[in-house]
């Protein structure tokens, strides 16, 4: 009998021991990381504004697939696609957006914002930068000759 109580202890301790080392390679779930946390433009000038896209990637760096459910850009950022299939793990997805900039110094401060299965929810890119009147040689020369000759 006392053979029988100890290979029954056993038999629970070991059960008892995979129990609590499979509760501890619990799942991840999705995770949503930006390749880098933000962008930063530099300084733009007022006479060369172009529309500004770009190509925001990320990767699910979970142990699950990774749904985009919704992408919303402020200030008038369009966002024109992102992945809308599910993102497998160690895989890439992107984010494509566009803005235009008004043609005036100021600074510029924009974000996208990615709602996904995520557990932290709503994950959000920054842009960065500077919109800056052009000054120097090069700019007073272009002045002058848009406005001909100066009468003195």
């Amino acid at each position: 009998m006392k053979t029988l109580t100890r290979k029954l202890f056993v038999v629970f301790v070991v059960l008892g021991i995979s129990v609590s080392l499979a509760g501890a390679q619990e799942s991840k779930g999705a995770i949503l990381q930006f390749t880098e946390d933000a962008k930063d433009l530099g300084t733009l000038y007022t006479d060369k504004l172009e529309p500004v896209k770009m190509e925001i990637e990320f990767t699910n760096d979970g142990d699950e697939p990774l749904v985009i459910s919704h992408v919303r850009g402020c200030c008038g950022t369009r966002i024109k696609d992102w992945t809308r299939e599910p993102v497998l793990p160690g895989e890439k997805g992107v984010v494509n957006i566009e803005f235009r900039l008004a043609p005036r110094a100021h600074r510029i401060s924009r974000t996208v914002s990615v709602m996904s299965n995520d557990p932290a929810g709503m994950r959000v890119f920054r842009i960065r930068g500077e919109v800056a009147e052009p000054s120097g040689p090069r700019f007073n020369s272009a002045m002058e000759n848009q406005a001909g000759p100066r009468v003195r």
